[in-house]
């Protein structure tokens, strides 16, 4: 692991998922980029107003400020920090930078989004996840000397995992970290008995040249079976693939990696289909 982008408004879970990167920097001597996004718009960019360049000079020099001030913090020292400070809040655009920094984990903060919010505009964490090719880590509160020994990877091993799950077992050796596998079985059209389940399991780890243990969990659903396995185990954090569905994809089919980042206590990790 080489680079960390946290990703900052300055709220207090920023704050936690800023700690949170600093344990992990110290434990794997990584530099951090904490980046901020600006609500500036287009328009006001390239106005040619004096009025609209002072009000963007002023913004930018205040956000400088409070990022400044933001990274004041103890556990910070002895970690490379590079801030940085974009003028839109697109998400997307996180892709480019860790692209650019070479970097291997994005970190950020959420609250999670619940009832008719969630609906209709979900949470920033959501759209990350949904437009991040780069893992993407969740601390969803404060967490003491932060690391990843244990985590556990949810999917259904169906083929078009195999690309998230190569890229959490080499996240796994990035974090030199224990990768626990589950497979949620429910009591819907989609039930499996232990055998066909292990059979479709064989098969795709067979196609995955893993040699590894998968653990069947029975629960009502997948959502609420990863959450409580991950009780059970006491893991660090919950790992997953996400399809990253866009418009009424999103809208009519979910993302149980989304609804996962949304409701889970513990920190989770997404990996893009």
């Amino acid at each position: 692991m080489k680079k960390i982008i946290v990703l900052t408004d300055f709220s207090d879970q920023s704050g936690y998922a800023l700690k949170a990167a600093a344990d992990l920097a110290k434990k794997h001597k990584v530099e951090l980029l904490v980046v901020h996004m600006l609500e500036l718009n287009q328009a006001i960019l390239s106005s040619p107003d004096g009025m609209y360049i002072e009000q963007t000079v002023f913004l930018v020099k205040l956000a400088e400020k409070n990022l400044k001030e933001f990274l004041d913090k103890p556990f910070l020292e002895g970690i490379k920090v590079t801030p940085v400070i974009k003028h839109y809040k697109v998400f997307s655009e996180l892709d480019a930078i860790a692209e650019e920094h070479n970097a291997d984990l994005i970190v950020m903060g959420s609250n999670g989004a619940s009832g008719l919010e969630e609906i209709l505009i979900g949470s920033n964490a959501e759209k990350v996840v949904r437009n991040s090719s780069t893992p993407v880590l969740v601390i969803k509160g404060e967490v003491t000397d932060f690391s990843i020994d244990r985590f556990v990877f949810a999917c259904d091993f169906n083929d078009d995992n195999l690309p998230a799950f190569q890229k959490a077992r080499e996240f796994s050796k990035l974090v030199n970290g224990s990768m626990e596998l589950v497979f949620i079985n429910t009591p819907n059209d989609e039930f499996l008995s232990n055998k066909d389940a292990y059979q479709k399991i064989n098969k795709f780890l067979y196609k995955a040249n893993a040699g590894l243990q998968v653990e069947i969990y029975n629960d009502y659903s997948v959502e609420q079976g990863i959450l409580n396995y991950g009780k059970t185990i006491l893991a660090d954090a919950i790992a997953m693939p996400t399809h990253g569905r866009k418009g009424l994809s999103h809208w009519f089919n979910g993302s149980i990696g989304e609804d996962v980042v949304n409701h889970a206590k513990i920190p989770v990790i997404t990996f893009k289909i």
